[in-house]
């Protein structure tokens, strides 16, 4: 068995594209691979594509509330921090049973792909952060982050806080932003000077629908 948990460095970076990209690929070579997106904020029932149905399609399940149920079991309206969003709607995100439903899935399945919610240090709970879901979870943190202005503090930062927390990196995918102030290139170079351990993937900006179809060999993350 093999899982990872997606995080990032802030929201809209490109976790569910790198998770359904990673799903589809492992799914192609035969493996039984699932995708999760177990929290998820901003939610509107009515047939819109989402994170969820995404997951779905690139897993090549049927989408109806059955399969939305098992991606995503706690869905929240408001698009905000899921510890916002759900008080908005009088609820709590009940942190032992979100840890032992995605354990349960690992266990049966051969590889198992966990998408966070928002950067790796979003509040779920009061006292409680995707870094402590990642934690209990003993899995590897895939680190998505882009190359937009910023990108180099934010995701060093980000590094640094899941060293300090004891979560290991399985390494960082470098998605190209839409407006980048250098190369994608000269970002994986920075990022590999200041981190040199770690292993950076660079992702191109893709043009064609479904993007998580046309993707490139994003495997190697499990090497």
């Amino acid at each position: 068995m093999s899982a990872l948990f997606i995080t990032a460095t802030g929201t809209g970076i490109g976790k569910t594209l790198v998770t359904a990209a990673l799903t589809f690929q492992l799914k192609q070579k035969g493996h039984n691979a699932i995708a999760l997106k177990p929290v998820i904020s901003g939610f509107e029932d009515g047939g819109k594509p989402n994170d969820t149905t995404i997951l779905a399609a690139a897993a090549g399940l049927d989408i109806g509330p059955a399969t939305i149920e098992r991606i995503s079991p706690w869905r929240f309206k408001a698009p905000l921090s899921p510890n916002i969003a759900a008080a908005r709607e009088g609820r709590e995100i009940p942190i032992e049973e979100l840890v032992a439903f995605c354990k349960k899935t690992i266990a049966g399945n051969d590889y198992t792909l966990i998408e966070g919610i928002g950067g790796s240090h979003v509040p779920l709970a009061r006292g409680y952060l995707v870094a402590d879901w990642i934690k209990a979870l003993e899995i590897p943190a895939l680190v998505v982050t882009g190359s937009y202005l910023g990108t180099l503090s934010h995701t060093l930062t980000t590094l640094r806080a899941l060293k300090a927390d004891r979560i290991p990196v399985a390494g960082v995918v470098v998605s190209a932003s839409r407006e980048e102030p250098m190369a994608l290139a000269e970002t994986v170079t920075a990022l590999k000077d200041q981190s040199p351990d770690t292993k950076i993937f660079p992702l191109k900006r893709i043009l064609e629908e479904p993007l998580w179809k046309h993707a490139p060999d994003l495997i190697r993350v499990f090497e």
